[in-house]
């Protein structure tokens, strides 16, 4: 019996599938139904829709995607598929859609065929993998998300004719559909978006510090090229040239990456400042700042201002993000949000450490003119010179503050920066100013002490008296006398810049070193 079962399942099959190529050649809608229910009696869904693919489908899908590969190389045609999908749409809608409306219609029992995946979706993957291989490709990123993207609204676009949420399930568990999915590469491709985006910040950042040109900023508010290059790259991350939603959490994690690389950056650059011993030990992208002057670190200041808040609540970058990500519930949306913030935490706490930095260059500067004060000591020593005006080191001493101020790049500075740059760096040249005069007038005092004792010793000797010298004015007596002149003096330099000398502790304690007894209880200059 087996061979006459077996001749008999010949016989039907082939009735039956002359009977369905015909009626799908003559589109008999009759015809088709009934071959369609036969196909289903017996079981044999896949014949029916492998003689539709090969039928229908096919002769139409290599109408449109070349089926010689050594054809599109030479140029006939690109690896490009957007103009392919929307030629294939069209050529379902006009010959397939017969078939697909027949087989889910209600009470049918056609259900168990699945056209759209096991007959069209397979040919045009079949016919892209033959005539277009490199479509699929992550090595040209570019046309790799195109396509991508393109072959995801074609899905859609098939998803369409299924008449309930089962019938997509199924359509999506088809093997076809596995087969399509796996084509595309999206994890090469975003470890090649990795190295172009963050190798491209990297890249810049161990570059010589610079400002970017009015043609680079493009209204962004930001200065350096550095700066720039992070806004860029983050924004890059979040393009509809890049991003790829099913990879939303990696390119937030390479966000915070690069938020984090640019925090180090500036992080190492002002250790190695702060350290200021330009020693080879230093890191290779710390360099830049061992020799860069007080504007830049302007730049610098402004840059970190700019981009802090460009990152921040308000800012537009996570407004950006979570409105691409709009479909994700909302604790995914606050995860993201506070993700962000907190990557910027590090970058707000460099601030002070870009302000010490600026402080320390000013009152190094400073520092090259105190020096001078220590000539005093052999101007009066031993002569009879007296102090009648001050002695011209205090002009300089906060030349260096001034000059800055009165720049035009102080403008990048906030008001309150300025303050903050102002009362740091006369705190500290005062603190310095009074840690030389306590030496001097502590060693003179010391000097004169031994001379006097000498002197005495002398005199008892001969049994002179010791009432002349008592009247001389002594040689700290004069010291003290011009550091009086000149700490008045500079008192009113600091005036001049909006800085009270009495407001500064390390001053009263200047003016307390040097002042005479009868003005040291107030302080007037």
């Amino acid at each position: 019996m087996e061979k006459r079962v077996q001749g008999a399942t010949k016989l039907l099959d082939g009735s039956l599938e002359c009977c369905f190529v015909d009626g799908l050649e003559h589109r008999d809608a009759k015809v088709i139904y009934n071959c369609l229910r036969a196909y289903a009696a017996i079981d044999n869904t896949s014949s029916a829709e492998e003689l539709f693919r090969t039928t229908v489908v096919s002769p139409l899908i290599q109408k449109i995607v070349p089926q010689n590969y050594a054809k599109a190389v030479a140029g006939a045609s690109s690896d490009g598929l957007e103009d392919d999908y929307d030629q294939i749409k069209q050529c379902v809608e006009k010959d397939c859609k017969f078939i697909l409306e027949i087989s889910s219609s209600a009470n049918s029992g056609l259900h168990v065929f699945d056209f759209l995946g096991n007959s069209i979706l397979k040919e045009v993957l079949s016919s892209i993998q033959k005539g277009k291989p490199g479509a699929f490709s992550p090595g040209k990123p570019k046309e790799f998300l195109k396509n991508y993207k393109a072959s995801l609204g074609f899905l859609d676009f098939l998803e369409g004719y299924c008449q309930s949420k089962s019938a997509i399930i199924k359509f999506r568990s088809e093997p076809a559909y596995t087969d399509f999915m796996r084509q595309w590469n999206v994890g090469v491709y975003f470890s090649l978006r990795f190295q172009e985006i963050a190798g491209g910040l990297d890249s810049t950042l161990t570059n010589t510090i610079s400002p970017a040109g009015m043609n680079e900023t493009q209204g962004k508010p930001l200065l350096l090229k550095q700066s720039l290059k992070l806004l860029e790259s983050l924004q890059t991350c979040w393009s509809d040239e890049v991003l790829v939603f099913s990879h939303c959490d990696k390119f937030l994690r390479l966000s915070l990456q690069l938020i984090s690389r640019y925090t180090t950056w500036l992080s190492s650059g002002l250790s190695a400042r702060k350290a200021s011993d330009g020693s080879p030990n230093s890191p290779a992208d710390a360099e830049w700042a061992l020799s860069i002057p007080i504007d830049d670190f302007t730049y610098i200041m402004h840059d970190v201002h700019a981009v802090i808040g460009e990152l921040s609540e308000s800012g537009s970058f996570i407004g950006h993000v979570n409105q691409l990500l709009a479909s994700c519930p909302i604790e995914v949306l606050n995860l993201v949000k506070q993700s962000i913030l907190q990557a910027v935490e590090p970058l707000k706490e460099l601030l002070p450490a870009i302000m010490n930095v600026m402080i320390g260059i000013i009152v190094k500067k400073s520092n090259e003119d105190l020096k001078h004060l220590k000539g005093i000591t052999a101007t009066y020593r031993l002569t009879n010179k007296l102090a009648v005006r001050h002695s011209p080191y205090v002009s300089g001493i906060l030349h260096p503050l001034k000059v800055f101020l009165e720049g035009e790049r102080v403008n990048y500075l906030s008001e309150d920066d300025k303050t903050k740059l102002c009362r740091g760096s006369t705190d500290k040249i005062t603190t310095m100013y009074y840690d030389l005069v306590s030496e001097v007038v502590t060693v003179a005092r010391k000097t004169e002490s031994s001379l006097q004792r000498l002197r005495q010793g002398a005199q008892r000797r001969v049994g002179a008296s010791t009432d002349a010298s008592d009247n001389i004015i002594s040689d700290t007596d004069k010291i003290c006398a011009q550091l009086f002149l000149d700490i008045q003096e500079y008192a009113r330099n600091l005036h001049a810049i909006g800085i009270d000398a009495r407001e500064i502790d390390s001053y009263r304690a200047l003016w307390q070193c040097v002042a005479p007894k009868d003005k040291q209880e107030n302080i007037e200059f």
